[in-house]
């Protein structure tokens, strides 16, 4: 598969404010390895190959172990993540499916997010899946390969 066209010249400002993004996430505190995890399962919803190989590349790099990159799109059955990993992850596949649920984000996976996380981790986190759909949305729509 070919790229329809980059963004990186024609939308410079809407990249950079994107960046900008995620640079606030990254510096957020919350644990990169969540982040990445996040991202991952975010991107395998959505259907992005080009930030399914990037996000998980990224975590191997940065120590995730094989069995939890292997079965984050199987988490609620699988026995390697924690609560708080599995609130997070509750949290950004609800939201990144908002339009299957009337009532958008149900109050039990938010009130459960809230249980685990304060205010301004839960912001981070919620700032994170929408950045990652946007992204998700920006590479599916300009059809990015995944690279090598």
């Amino acid at each position: 598969m070919q790229a329809r066209m980059s963004v990186l010249k024609p939308a410079a400002d809407g990249y950079k404010a994107m960046l900008a993004l995620e640079a606030y996430i990254n510096a957020s505190g919350v644990p990169h390895r969540l982040l990445d995890l996040i991202r991952l399962r975010v991107s395998q919803i959505n259907g992005c190959a080009y930030c399914v190989n990037m996000h998980a590349r990224d975590a191997k790099k940065a120590g995730e172990t094989d069995e939890r990159l292997w079965s984050v799109a199987a988490w609620r059955e699988s026995p390697f993540y924690t609560d708080e990993e599995r609130a997070a992850l509750a949290l950004a596949e609800a939201a990144t499916r908002i339009g299957d649920n009337p009532d958008g984000v149900p109050d039990d996976v938010w009130n459960d997010a809230a249980d685990h996380y304060d205010e301004e981790s839960l912001a981070a986190l919620v700032m994170t899946i929408a950045a990652i759909n946007a992204w998700n949305r920006i590479n599916v729509t300009l059809r990015n390969p995944a690279s090598n």
